[in-house]
């Protein structure tokens, strides 16, 4: 299991350099299609997957990615409005078929996983972006390496008893100091080629302990829906670590976290 998943791993990381190195395109369907597969899989979950709200959900997620590609985001409220409204009118038009929770979910589903997974692009293609989209990761899986380490070494007081047992406050503390180092080295490497920031150390140290915090909440986030629907894991399409939205839980947080706390630094 231990071999399955190093290897896993090897590979997500190999892909991750290879896609979001290249950007524009590649990465834009990279994205869109992980963010299909992953709505699927919670939707799956939900027991929404097949049914009129999860199809739904289906067809707003394609249509909010075709608005990010013609660069159209102004129309992203409107189009969830319009979402919510078409939802309302399938229940009532179609009642009792559809559950109120059914109806929730698929809008709860669009937001989760499609929105907030679009922000790994929409930092790539910032001023800065080639730079400022490793922040991501290293904020997401930085802390997750760092409050591991942590919390085996110092780790005493619980953070999440009943959700997480093993999550230490310690560990949680030590993640996102890990990965506010990690943020200060990047920049020291590569802070003289962004131009967007008058202090790149000060925004990408800041920057990534925002995301590392966030990120602790998304990883829990995902768990709390497991254990509410009484499953181990999202699916099995990586060998070892389970579906998309097991191995990408923390990003979903991390990603618009890392984007809004670089918009406000740089402004």
């Amino acid at each position: 299991m231990f071999t399955t998943r190093l290897i896993s791993g090897i590979i997500l990381v190999l892909l991750a350099i290879a896609l979001v190195g290249s950007g524009g395109g590649i990465l834009f369907v990279s994205v869109a299609a992980i963010s299909m597969i992953g709505l699927f899989e919670l939707y799956r979950v939900l027991e929404i997957q097949k049914k009129g709200p999860g199809l739904l959900g289906y067809g707003a997620a394609v249509i909010y990615y075709g608005l990010l590609w013609f660069e159209c985001k102004d129309y992203v409220i409107m189009l969830a409005i319009a979402f919510l409204m078409t939802l309302m009118a399938l229940y009532v038009l179609t009642f009792p078929k559809y559950k109120t929770e059914e109806i929730a979910s698929a809008f709860f589903g669009f937001f989760y996983v499609v929105v907030m997974l679009s922000y790994l692009y929409q930092v790539r293609v910032m001023t800065d972006g080639i730079y400022l989209v490793w922040l991501v990761f290293l904020s997401s899986w930085g802390c997750d390496t760092s409050a591991y380490c942590f919390g085996m070494l110092l780790g005493k007081h619980k953070l999440a008893p009943v959700l997480s047992p093993k999550k230490s406050v310690e560990g949680a503390v030590g993640g996102v100091g890990g990965a506010a180092l990690l943020g200060f080295i990047f920049a020291v490497f590569f802070g003289s080629y962004m131009r967007e920031f008058s202090n790149p150390r000060l925004a990408c140290t800041v920057a990534c302990a925002i995301g590392a915090v966030i990120s602790q909440i998304g990883d829990l986030a995902a768990s709390a829906i497991k254990r509410n629907h009484g499953i181990k894991d999202y699916g099995k399409l990586i060998p070892g670590h389970g579906g998309i939205l097991d191995r990408f839980d923390s990003m979903l947080f991390t990603a618009p976290a890392i984007y809004f706390a670089l918009v406000f630094l740089a402004g």
